[in-house]
């Protein structure tokens, strides 16, 4: 199997895209992370969704978890108004790591070993010539594990 084979559709979003827009489709599809795409269409950053999570919970919780639990649930409900304004660029991490890239020809094992070595639930899959690159599609790590799983039976 190569990394064309097992690229799949996947959901983007821009750097500049509205925040609650992006929480929105990733818990609409149930997807682990969004793909960060620049104005070219080229992988930018993975957003997990744990990252997301992580803008939506106040600076003085992380630090102090136990503060969680004196915060009332008319208050913890509301904790999405936090992305109200902003931007998916908001959401990334301060050290936006480079997204993890496989090529077309790239096999299975390949995909699955830079999967491991970057801790990331997706890899994208780019196609790149003199016009530049082009995004074929994602491997999730989910479709990847059902494919292995697939050809080991």
């Amino acid at each position: 199997m190569r990394a064309r084979d097992l690229a799949v559709d996947y959901e983007t979003v821009g750097v500049d895209s509205d925040a609650l827009d992006a929480a929105r489709l990733m818990a609409e599809h149930r997807l682990p992370a969004l793909l960060v795409v620049d104005d070219e269409g080229a992988p930018k950053a993975i957003l997990p969704a744990s990252q997301m999570i992580k803008v939506l919970v106040p600076e003085y919780v992380i630090e102090d978890p136990t503060l969680a639990a004196v915060v009332d649930e008319r208050h913890a409900d509301r904790l999405c108004q936090a992305l109200a304004g902003r931007k998916v660029r908001d959401c990334l991490s301060k050290k936006i790591p480079a997204p993890p890239v496989a090529a077309p020809d790239d096999t299975a094992l390949e995909v699955a070993a830079l999967m491991s070595q970057v801790r990331s639930p997706l890899v994208a899959v780019v196609d790149r010539d003199k016009a530049g690159a082009h995004l074929l599609g994602v491997i999730t790590a989910a479709h990847l594990l059902e494919r292995l799983l697939a050809a080991a039976a």
